[in-house]
């Protein structure tokens, strides 16, 4: 069971993120303020639901908040300032735009920088524990998902219609065979010298 809260003085707003290990597309962060006491059965870290019932929880959660706010950083700027860098500076946008200020903030993972003046508190696997930051998570997901879907009518053959942008072997042959595409993270190792000495290895 996760916990509605992890400070009761002040409103809290749980931010998460989504697509920081992808070879392609925008970083997508999140920002959700829950009622207090909120609950529900079935949300937890977007990463242990199917695909189906994150975008339902997705519903469930832009109906129930009192605040939610969705953004996100493109692949040209993740290649100049990093992949942490964008991650932060797309759940600070997040944060930047909800409709009501949170007293504090509570962030999945271990690495954050202050947002204005107000306090924050990392937690490791904290989609996992607090019910905003699953809730955030399941916002960056289907959102960032959903941009994924739309680009992969466009490059059919690197597979983003199932892999959305995450590094599989079909999307590092791909891009071995293909080159890059305009949406790649350039900065990004994107072909395993190992793969391609197989690859090469099975031309012969």
């Amino acid at each position: 069971m996760l916990l509605p809260y992890f400070q009761r003085e002040f409103i809290e707003a749980g931010c998460d993120e989504a697509g920081r290990g992808c070879l392609a597309g925008p970083v997508f962060a999140a920002a959700v303020i829950l009622p207090e006491n909120f609950s529900h059965p079935m949300l937890n870290d977007s990463k242990k639901i199917n695909e189906k019932d994150r975008f339902q929880l997705r519903d469930m959660v832009e109906r129930e908040a009192i605040a939610f706010a969705v953004a996100s950083v493109d692949h040209e700027e993740i290649d100049k300032i990093n992949i942490l860098n964008a991650s932060i500076k797309a759940m600070h946008l997040a944060l930047g735009q909800l409709s009501i200020r949170p007293g504090f903030i509570i962030i999945d993972g271990n690495r954050f920088k202050p947002f204005e003046d107000l306090a924050h508190q990392c937690i490791i696997k904290g989609d996992s524990k607090y019910y905003s930051i699953a809730a955030a998570s399941i916002l960056a997901k289907t959102y960032r998902d959903e941009y994924m879907l739309n680009l992969a009518g466009e490059y059919p053959q690197y597979d983003w219609k199932s892999n959305k942008g995450y590094p599989t072997i079909k999307h590092r042959n791909a891009v071995i065979a293909y080159g890059l595409s305009p949406f790649h993270r350039k900065t990004f190792r994107i072909s395993d010298p190992q793969l391609t000495l197989a690859l090469f290895s099975g031309q012969n």
